[in-house]
This record gives structure tokens, sequence and C-alpha cells, in this order.
């Protein structure tokens, strides 16, 4: 029986010694930035420096409320910052590997905006600039540091749950797209910025699976011009018993009461359940929820731990935390931009898949 207590799971991310030794720079001012960024790195005590947008009236009002002693009217301004040693890139994909090479180049590190790229070759270019450059880019794939996730990462080092085998994500919402009006007339929607959080994290316990099957399709009669409604399947091999899924519906025709965001997953000596909170109430979110049973630690019971805080407030503190702990250590992250490679090769495999009706090895992209 381990002496570990089953209630306390570990799930809240780790901070640096010093919060404020690292200063931020911010890059976009857009809604994730006010609703997550800012308040998680305010909770968590880091030092923002400054803040640019190319609406400089917005990057005003999010100084004002958040206490950020500088706006910046251009990039170059806030990148030419003394006190500014990593740069937080809050902008769509397709803006972002400029913005993080003119950064790279400045001398800055980087946490950057999932996905970090619209392309595998544009993200690479950033990974290679990043290490000719000495510098670390890491991405915000805040599922990771999810209290939900975060749990069930726990579970699986003490081997509680005995060797991971299955893995199951399952989403059906009302998700309101028409509030970036950005991702409407884009063709990769769903699996490119909704479900690559579940991807990343589903890769983190599992492992890299060897190939991908996916479908997708559209709702009828969605404004969005991409798919909203997606089944994405991971495959280990033919004698790995190791298997993963995620199920996304965008397109929920009733209210919250009838919505689910939930997770199974099952080990060789235990299982593990319960649900996401983020898109209740989206952009705050609720608190995520587990119950698990592990009979060599719980005997026949289901235990119930209190996971503390949200996906949209712990899971970002979580990356730029991890980040900053990973400056101080002179070592890349786990969420670095070289790991993301894997997670993008999936995303992409899953387009490759949807579109061929076929699975699609990971090796095939890049």
């Amino acid at each position: 029986m381990s002496q570990a207590d089953p209630f306390d799971l570990e799930e809240q991310p780790v901070l640096p010694e010093n919060p404020r030794r690292h200063g931020i720079g911010i890059a976009g001012a857009g809604g994730i930035m006010e609703a997550s960024h800012l308040p998680a790195y305010q909770q968590a005590g880091f030092r923002v420096e400054g803040i640019h947008d190319l609406d400089r009236a917005r990057a005003e009002q999010l100084a004002a409320q958040f206490g950020i002693p500088r706006v910046c009217s251009t990039l170059d301004d806030l990148l030419a910052l003394d006190g500014v040693d990593v740069v937080d890139v809050a902008v769509p994909a397709r803006a972002q590997p400029e913005i993080a090479l003119r950064a790279l180049a400045a001398g800055k590190h980087l946490l950057c905006q999932k996905p970090f790229a619209e392309s595998f070759a544009d993200a690479q270019r950033i990974v290679e600039a990043a290490n000719q450059a000495g510098r670390i880019v890491a991405v915000n794939q805040n599922m990771r540091y999810s209290p939900a996730v975060s749990a069930l990462r726990t579970l699986l080092e003490r081997r509680w749950l005995g060797d991971p085998l299955s893995a199951e994500i399952f989403v059906n919402v009302k998700t309101p797209w028409d509030l970036w009006e950005w991702i409407l007339p884009l063709e990769r929607l769903e699996i490119m910025y909704h479900s690559i959080h579940y991807l990343d994290a589903l890769r983190k316990l599992l492992g890299d699976p060897e190939s991908v099957y996916c479908t997708g399709q559209r709702y009828p009669g969605q404004q969005a011009r991409g798919e909203t409604r997606t089944t994405t399947l991971l495959e280990y091999g033919a004698n790995d018993p190791r298997r993963g899924m995620v199920r996304v519906e965008h397109n929920n025709p009733n209210d919250e009461r009838d919505w689910s965001c939930t997770y199974r997953l099952e080990g060789t000596a235990g299982t593990a359940r319960g649900t996401f909170g983020a898109l209740f109430g989206y952009p705050v979110g609720v608190n995520d929820s587990m119950v698990y049973r592990a009979p060599a630690v719980t005997g026949d019971a289901w235990v119930t731990p209190l996971l503390r805080g949200r996906w949209l407030r712990e899971g970002f503190v979580g990356t730029m935390a991890a980040l900053l702990r990973a400056l101080d250590a002179g070592q890349e992250p786990a969420h670095s931009g070289r790991d993301n490679l894997r997670t993008l090769q999936l995303v992409f495999a899953a387009y490759a898949s949807m579109a061929e009706h076929r699975p699609v090895r990971l090796a095939e992209i890049g």
C-alpha cells in the first residue's frame, strides 16, 4: 500500500523559485489574453513588463486592467525592452512565424500559442531558429497542465493505474465560433484549433502513436467553413495494447444541461474518469472533476480527489511556469517547440487521414 495520499494528486502547477525573475512581454491583446493569460500570470506573481497589439487602444485597456507598465506601439518596441526575457505570442497561427522569428532574432525566449504555425514546415523553421539563437521556444499546450490531466499524470507516475491501456475523450457542446471572426473562413478548424489540445494530452499520457485515423464533417447550415465534428483514433501498432480516441461535436442544439466533456483512462491496474470544465461558462469555466479506482491503493472504493483550480487558469499558469523553470535550469521544457512538432504531426496526419480516408502514419508528416 502506497504512503502517498490518494486524495492529493499534485494537480497544481509548480512555480519557479522566483516567479518574478524573468520579465514577460505580451504580443497580442485578444480575448484569451484578457480571460486566461494575464489573470493566470497575476495569480502566479509573474512579472509582465510590456504589451503590444496592432490595436493600441486594446493594449492600453489590458495594461490598465492588469497593471502592465508599458504599452508598445510596435513589436520592435516590445522586443527592445531590456526587462523582457520571454515573449508570450498570442495571435492566430498564420501570424506567429513572423513574430516568433523576429523575437528569436532579438534574443528573446518564446511561449507561442497553439498551433504555433499553420504548416509543419513553418513550425520546423521556428524550432530551428530557436536552436540557432540558443533560445527556448515553448508552446502553450495548456491542457497538459489542467488539473485533470495533471492528476492523471500523477496517477500514472505513481503506477497506481499500472500501464496505460486506453484513453478516451468525449465532447458534445455548442461552440460559438463566430466569437472569433478570423476562424470562420479557415478550411481547417476543429482539429487545428480545438482537438489539438486533446491530441497533445493523450500523447503525453499514452505516448506517441504510430498512426492516426480521423473522420471530420461540417454540420448542416454551420457558418464556419471548416470541420466542427470529428472522431480521431490513435493507433499504436498491431501488438501494442494502447489505444486512444477523441470524439468531438460542437453543434449540440441544447443548453449546457445536455453538454458533455468527459474523459476516461484505463490502465492494467485501475481506472480514472471525470470531466473537463473549461467549456462550461467559457472562457471562465468550472473546475475539472475526477473519480478513480486503483485496487492496490484504494481497495474496492472509488476515490474522488478534489481538483483545485480550472483548466483556463491553472493550465495557463502551468505553461509559463514550466518555461520559466526551464530557463532557470538551462534546459528545454516538456512543452518545447521540438516536442510540439510531434503534436503537429498528429494534427496534420489527422487531416491527411480525413482527406484520404485511411490511417496515416506520423512518419509520413515532415
